[in-house]
């Protein structure tokens, strides 16, 4: 009888593992997603100068928007949330997302568009390496090269 407590032990163990496990790895996905992707609209609103819009509501940011007012595009719109981490660069509408890092949301992605790095970071938007504090509806304007 003394075969049956090493599988009895084995299974207990086994159970622990499991639930250790998944408990954990529940644990760190909600760490990792609770604050959500950003979402950002490449419009032409009103005009045909190209802009983004930018949201990120855990981090209270709402309509912050970035004009290229030397650009002339058709009308556009179009929403990317920058959630499932792809491989870099890939195309957006005004150019290409030269960097994601989404691991813990939002993250940090870098855009270049029209010859302009745009940054966004949970602590601060950069714009060709200017820091620019976060804000919502606020606009910043590009129209000089960069």
């Amino acid at each position: 009888m003394k075969s049956d407590f090493p599988v009895k032990q084995f299974v207990v163990v086994a159970a622990l593992a499991a639930v250790a496990y998944f408990g954990t790895f529940a644990f760190i996905e909600n760490r990792r997603t609770r604050n959500g992707p950003w979402s950002v609209t490449f419009t032409t609103e009103n005009s045909t100068a190209p802009t983004l819009v930018v949201n990120q509501p855990r981090l209270n940011i709402a309509n912050l928007k970035i004009v290229f007012g030397n650009q002339k595009i058709a009308p556009t719109n179009s929403i990317i949330v920058f959630d499932p981490p792809k491989p870099v660069p890939f195309d957006v509408p005004f150019g290409a997302c030269a960097f994601m890092d989404t691991t813990f949301q939002p993250g940090t992605v870098v855009l270049s568009l029209y010859g302009h790095e745009i940054q966004l970071m949970p602590r601060i938007l950069t714009v060709d390496k200017k820091e620019i504090p976060w804000q919502s509806n606020f606009t910043v304007s590009i129209t000089n090269a960069p």
